[in-house]
């Protein structure tokens, strides 16, 4: 089986660098704009050749996009229309509904598996690939009704050499549930510096203070700008509403230090502590 990656940043590149290593494609073909990720690719074996889009796409069994949300909404149309009547096309956009909405009317809708691999770090780039990125993290495809079941069948079978978990969602449940559980996670992490850096003119002063507590809820921020600036405009209303309802929790809480109510703050913490139950 022939499987094109387009896109080799670090969702590209760790998912190309896994098939090869569980041999689920004969070969593995990349796609991308940028000339040093072309060349980083080669030069880590992600894939065995980079081609222009259409002379990839020709052939391939399995078509993979793991580009930006904004591109994956103007590329996707492109694709399907390039591919053959057997070839499937993956997306792993971390917003749906407006990706499902660019294949919704076209012919070749049935050939289209909606996902969103939940896995990813900080870094990004053909150098951070890591072919243990996905292992026993969660899958999710979205109206897997407009999807032809042999294509839904191939993208589980991709999603289980990865070492995945699959869910299924509406692609506009998935936007408001991932707003909360991703999206918001990386607002407050991306404001928080930007708060600390305003604060704090003098940066080494600040890092010679920080401890694990301020590293970890800020290591979100060192995530690309290139991938999360069409996240949220794509998302922009789930996420503004979780905001909305982040500020008006951060406002109880303030009101709380200013009335110097210590058993409100202990009742949150305490409430907050219950949510390792859930990520255990």
């Amino acid at each position: 089986m022939v499987v094109t990656v387009i896109g080799l940043g670090l969702i590209g590149g760790s998912i190309a660098k896994r098939l090869k290593i569980k041999d689920f494609a004969h070969e593995v073909i990349g796609v991308d704009n940028n000339l040093s990720h072309q060349q980083e690719a080669i030069a880590l074996g992600l894939v065995d050749e980079v081609l222009p889009l259409e002379e990839a796409v020709k052939g391939a069994s399995l078509v993979i996009i793991a580009i930006p949300v904004d591109k994956t909404v103007d590329l996707l149309p492109v694709v399907l229309s390039l591919i053959s009547d057997t070839t499937v096309v993956v997306d792993m956009g971390s917003t749906k509904k407006i990706i499902c909405d660019a294949a919704d009317n076209h012919p070749m809708r049935k050939n289209f598996v909606a996902t969103h691999p939940m896995a990813g770090t900080e870094n990004s780039g053909p150098k951070a690939a890591d072919s243990k990125l996905f292992e026993n993290k969660t899958a999710i495809i979205c109206d897997r009704l407009k999807s032809g079941k042999s294509a839904v069948k191939l993208v589980e079978q991709l999603y289980d050499v990865l070492g995945m978990q699959v869910i299924e969602m509406e692609s506009g449940d998935h936007d408001v549930h991932i707003a909360y559980v991703s999206h918001l996670s990386h607002v407050i992490s991306f404001v928080l510096s930007e708060t600390v850096l305003d604060k704090e003119k003098d940066v080494k002063h600040i890092f010679n203070m920080a401890g694990s507590g301020f590293a970890s809820t800020v290591r979100l921020a060192k995530s690309s700008p290139d991938m999360w600036t069409p996240i949220f405009k794509e998302n922009a209303k789930p996420i503004s509403d979780v905001i909305e309802t982040y500020i008006n929790n951060l406002q109880k809480f303030k009101n709380m230090l200013d009335t110097k109510n210590s058993e409100g703050i202990y009742q949150v913490i305490e409430r907050a502590n219950t949510i390792q139950k859930v990520l255990k």
